[in-house]
């Protein structure tokens, strides 16, 4: 008896150490769809002030830095960066579309706006502008908007504001 049961037992450590040396693979394929994809941070300051460097009377002047993240689909997809403004307030200082003007910058992933050009309180104002595959570094690019604002001895003595919202897209 001692005997069938030590052959049974040698048996089953046979037979478990026999699967024990089994093995198998299986493989998976990872996939991701790389789709245009666009952000942007100001960089510096929240608030850019505007100061006349240049003596009395001479022109306010203040930028504004960007940074930007863009990829652009090869083919017909493009992107861009633009900047909507809100009228200065109080009313009766400077008027945007009259008092304001703009001159872009950008690196190479994009083509800034050819100034200067007036600012608008009324509708979208284009910044940069991005070809088709428009590729950003993993770092961010480097746009900026440099304001020039007539100093008219008109205005009243006050601070006056004006929020500029920038969007940038990419198809």
């Amino acid at each position: 008896m001692k005997r069938i049961l030590l052959v049974a037992v040698t048996l089953l450590l046979a037979a478990s150490l026999a699967q024990a040396q089994n093995s198998t693979t299986d493989t998976v394929i990872l996939s991701v769809v790389v789709s245009a994809e666009a952000a942007i941070v100001v960089t510096g300051a929240a608030t850019t002030d505007l100061a006349s460097i240049t003596g009395i009377f001479g022109n306010y002047v203040g930028n504004t830095s960007l940074t930007y993240w863009i990829r652009t689909a090869p083919g017909v997809a493009t992107g861009d960066i633009t900047m909507q403004l809100t009228a200065f307030s109080p009313i009766g200082g400077p008027v945007v579309a009259d008092d304001l003007t703009y001159m872009c910058s950008s690196a190479a992933s994009g083509s800034p706006c050819s100034g200067p050009l007036a600012a608008s309180s009324t509708g979208p104002t284009p910044v940069v502008t991005f070809a088709e595959d428009a590729h950003s570094t993993i770092a961010g690019d480097a746009a900026g908007v440099a304001w020039t604002l007539i100093n008219d001895p008109a205005y009243p003595v006050t601070t006056y504001t004006s929020t500029v919202t920038f969007t940038i897209s990419a198809t």
